[in-house]
């Protein structure tokens, strides 16, 4: 039994999809004017490690994940710059040039992270029409008002206005980014569509004038467009833009449909650097390519996984070092394992071929990790703890692998096992050892032979040789060994 913790009704509820075996999920995504950040890359992985687990469970997941390419203003304001404009007026190139170059890289990172790509990608700058014929709904309704030319929502006509993130009207107007607006009847109303200036790039026609939509209208029509008119599922994103984005999401979109927008709210929490929130203007902004140039992105993946999505995540160099000391201890054991099971490449140097004796027993205790996988799981997600049963097995059967006592159908079983539940945690884990120079290899065999003749000074030295080029070289049971990068 699935339990998903419900920002909506601020408690862990069972989850129940609409459509038996269906499910319909839509994500927040990215504002294109930027490399994506390591704040990013923890949400995605988190979402798509959610969608993952949904298809384990055996659901179809029809999973949403727009890019913001209009209306995104800077300071998330409803008066200013466009933060792609922004960025196109100082590259001296055209916006949509912006949204291709980004929408790309992003499109880079997260195929590096191996997230699974979304079933549609829809952008504001797509629909625009679809955007106004939902905007004239809510006038109709009379949700919404012309003011000079601009169209905002009546907050005062949606009584539950606050429901989603818990604040009442009074904190809300108290906590509103919005600077006072003559043309609001009262300052928590939202704007919908924006009169442009003249220095404003990014405008189309409307029936009330010149301009662009308002950042919180793009996800209720593109999410009612390809979920259908009616209440989906799951809506996740962050949970910084639980206020103002996700509350005015949930306005606009239940006045138009007359019915609640997403039955669960799933919002992953925010990323600090060095113990201090993520900001530009702090300068502690890490890209996902900047952490790329050093690491694996499957450290990063591990590293994202080792956290609850709800919980703060502490970004510092350590923490991916112990990221990637966990991803080489899961890759050695997935190749001794296969090693045990006869499915070995024999890719790694020094280290004969696992013959498992005649009396080695034939254990499968899989189906105990199994279950524990899917108890960590089904609360809420839980990664760590999910991880950390496999990091159980690890230790236990490394145990019967050194002492021989694992068979072949043994370790195949565990490899299933592992399979499995790999896909949902979507770590890409290298089969084959990279290739080993020939000099190294003939450093690591001389070192072999002066252990073999207890010249341990010399096969110090040699461990230094081998170091400084950048491989280590870890020593086994009977003077083997097995060379790592």
């Amino acid at each position: 039994m699935l339990k998903l913790y419900n920002t909506l009704t601020k408690t862990k509820e069972e989850f129940k999809p609409i459509y038996t075996g269906k499910v319909g999920m839509y994500v927040c995504g990215p504002t294109v004017y930027d490399h994506c950040h390591i704040g990013h890359a923890r949400g995605y992985v988190s979402m798509d490690v959610f969608r993952k687990y949904l298809e384990y469970l055996g659901y179809e997941v029809r999973f949403i994940m727009n890019y913001t390419d209009v209306g995104h203003l800077v300071n998330d304001a409803e008066i200013g710059e466009d933060k792609i404009e922004k960025k196109a007026k100082a590259e001296k190139i055209d916006p949509m040039e912006i949204v291709e170059n980004y929408i790309n890289s992003a499109k880079e990172d997260f195929k590096s992270l191996n997230i699974k790509p979304a079933n549609f990608n829809p952008r504001p700058t797509q629909y625009i029409a679809q955007i106004i014929k939902f905007i004239e709904g809510l006038i109709e309704k009379e949700y919404a008002y012309e003011s000079n030319g601009s169209v905002y929502f009546s907050v005062a006509k949606f009584p539950q206005y606050g429901k989603l993130s818990g604040r009442k009207t009074e904190e809300l107007i108290e906590g509103s980014r919005i600077e006072n607006n003559p043309e609001k009847k009262n300052q928590l109303d939202f704007a919908l569509w924006i009169k442009s200036d003249e220095n404003h790039i990014l405008k189309w026609k409307s029936p009330w004038s010149l301009g662009y939509p308002g950042w919180h209208i793009e996800c209720s029509v593109m999410s009612a467009d390809l979920l259908g008119q009616d209440t989906f599922d799951i809506h996740g994103g962050g949970n910084e833009n639980v206020f103002p984005h996700n509350e005015n999401e949930v306005a606009q979109s239940e006045a138009y449909l007359g019915k609640k927008m997403a039955n669960y709210w799933t919002l992953w929490n925010m990323v600090n650097i060095n113990g201090e929130k993520m900001s530009k203007s702090k300068g502690n902004h890490t890209s996902v390519k900047d952490i790329l140039k050093e690491y694996d992105p499957m450290v990063i993946r591990l590293w994202i996984l080792s956290s609850q999505y709800r919980s703060v995540i502490n970004y510092t160099p350590s923490v991916l070092v112990q990221a990637k000391v966990n991803l080489e201890k899961i890759t050695d054991w997935v190749r001794n394992l296969k090693n045990v099971s006869g499915d070995s490449k024999g890719s790694t140097f020094g280290v004969p071929k696992v013959e498992p004796l005649e009396n080695s027993e034939k254990i499968d205790f899989s189906h105990i990790y199994q279950k524990r996988f899917e108890e960590a799981m089904n609360d809420d997600l839980n990664t760590p703890l999910a991880l950390s049963i496999v990091y159980e097995l690890i230790t236990e059967t490394n145990k019967l692998m050194t002492e021989n006592k694992l068979s072949a159908d043994s370790a195949k079983n565990i490899l299933s096992f592992w399979e499995k539940i790999n896909k949902v945690f979507g770590l890409i884990i290298k089969e084959e050892k990279e290739n080993i120079p020939e000099e190294i290899v003939k450093l690591a065999e001389e070192r072999k032979l002066a252990r073999e003749n207890k010249d341990f000074q010399k096969s110090d030295e040699l461990r230094k040789k081998i170091e400084e080029v950048g491989y280590i070289i870890e020593d086994l049971k009977d003077n083997n060994y097995l060379i790592k990068i």
